[in-house]
Order: structure tokens, then sequence, then C-alpha cells
């Protein structure tokens, strides 16, 4: 299936110049709208700062980009770290934001989300000799083992309650401001342990193979979707323009171009 998938991907990404336009006139015209959008640009290959350019980009900055397309509007990023990211939108500092967003009950209470753009698994991200444990149950039976995380993020709770105790001030969790950080101690040897899901994960490992791997069965599945202040009159758009995307095999071509045939900066 994923064979087929992928060249499905391929031979849509080579019709894609022709049928964007025809797709784009049964949206809604935004009239050129400006529109401001915070990122945080810590999760590859979702969005990340390339080494290499200095430039921010990645598989949400171009979706976005197709999305402001077909819809008509001006989009301009600020960068926001994730504490402050919801209830900044929440309070409508933001038009929107982009984070790789897992979609739960807990932040729609505060914000409201898209229709999902992607779906991924929640994984073990270790350094790429680790040998000492091979799945949740292994790293909870050593207390010298550290897990890196975010608070309030999936992982975080993850780690808390399907990994650890339940215990959310269990001092095995070393809490870091951004994902990239909690990443950069696991490869320095500060934590052994950093939950992610598939997708930021097999960014930092295509990026760094010889540092970093995924390890165990995936650990549930969760959905990503922008966030918008509630009650956005944005939010009819953006999930009309990613239903032509899916539709059109947009997002089968982003996926191809972002996760099989990147090759990210070491």
């Amino acid at each position: 299936m994923k064979r087929i998938l992928l060249n499905l991907a391929v031979a849509v990404s080579s019709l894609l110049g022709t049928g964007i336009a025809a797709v784009a006139a049964d949206l809604p015209d935004l009239g050129g709208r400006d529109v401001v959008i915070a990122s945080e640009n810590t999760y590859p290959p979702l969005q990340f700062v390339d080494p290499k350019t200095g430039q921010a980009g990645g598989w949400e900055y171009e979706a976005v980009a197709e999305i402001a397309k077909r819809l008509n509007m001006n989009v301009e990023y600020e960068n926001v770290s994730w504490d402050a990211m919801i209830p900044a939108v929440s309070a409508g500092e933001y038009d929107l934001a982009m984070n790789g967003i897992t979609i739960r009950e807990d932040r729609a209470e505060k914000v409201a989300f898209s229709d999902p753009y992607m779906r991924s698994e929640m994984f073990m991200l270790v350094r790429a000799d680790e040998d000492r444990f091979t799945d949740p149950k292994g790293f909870g039976a050593n207390n010298d083992f550290l897990a890196g995380a975010q608070p309030g993020t999936t992982p975080f709770y993850v780690t808390v309650y399907e990994v650890l105790d339940g215990d959310e001030n269990n001092q095995r969790i070393k809490l870091f401001e951004t994902f990239g950080a909690a990443v950069q101690a696991l490869k320095t040897g500060d934590v052994d342990l950093v939950l992610t899901d598939s997708t930021g994960g097999q960014g930092y490992v295509n990026a760094n193979p010889d540092t970093f791997k995924l390890i165990g069965d995936p650990m549930g599945t969760e959905d990503f979707g922008f966030i918008f202040p509630k009650g956005s009159e944005l939010i009819a758009p953006f999930n009309a323009a990613i239903a032509s995307m899916r539709e059109d095999g947009t997002l089968d071509a982003l996926n191809k171009k972002w996760f099989f045939d990147y090759k990210a900066a070491q």
C-alpha cells in the first residue's frame, strides 16, 4: 500500500501545476487578506530553520503557501514559543498557529482546530547506540533513565501516563522550553529518551542517522491541525482548502517530498 501511495503522489505532483487553478476557483476568496501565523520552527520536517540558508521552511510552510494561493491571502509569520502559542492565539493575538499541534479536547476548550491535515503515531526517540531498553516497560523499570519533554505537550503526557507512573512531578522527567532543546539533551546524554510523534522524530533521525533512532511499537495515534481563535472566520476556508489538497493529491505529494525525498542538513 505504501508503494502505491508513493507512486500516486509522484504522479499527482507532476500534475499539480495544471490542477490547482481549477480547484482554487471553487474555494472561498479572501480578497488578499493579511493573515498572521505563529510558529516555533523547532519541529522538522514540519517546520524548522534550515542550517544551510538560515530560512524557516518545511511541510507546514509549504502547505500554508499553497493554502494562501488557493484562498487568495497574504501570510506573515511570527516566531512564538510553544508555551505562549495557545494562550496568544486564544486571545486573538494571531490569526492562527502551526506547530505540529495535536488535536485534543483540552486544547479545544481554548482554541478552535482546523480539520486534521496529518495523522501520526507516537514513538520513543533515543540515541542511535541505545541498547539498554527497547520499550516503555524497560525504560520505566530503571530509575536511572531520564526522559526529556516539553510541559503541556502530548509527548509530555504520554511520558507521564504511559511510560512512567502517572505523576506529573516525577523527577525522572526533565522539562525543556522547546522540543529541540529536549532532543539536544538526548544527544548529549543528559536524558535517555524523548517521546515524539513519528513526524518530528523521523525528521531528526533523517537529519542525524548516526545520532538518533526510533524504537518500540507506536503508542497510539494523533491528528495534527492548525489552531485559531474561537469563532474565527478563517476556519471554514482553511478546512475547504485542506479538503481540496487532500482530494487532488497535494497532501500526498507534500508527504512524499518532506518525509521520503527531503535530505536534511546535518
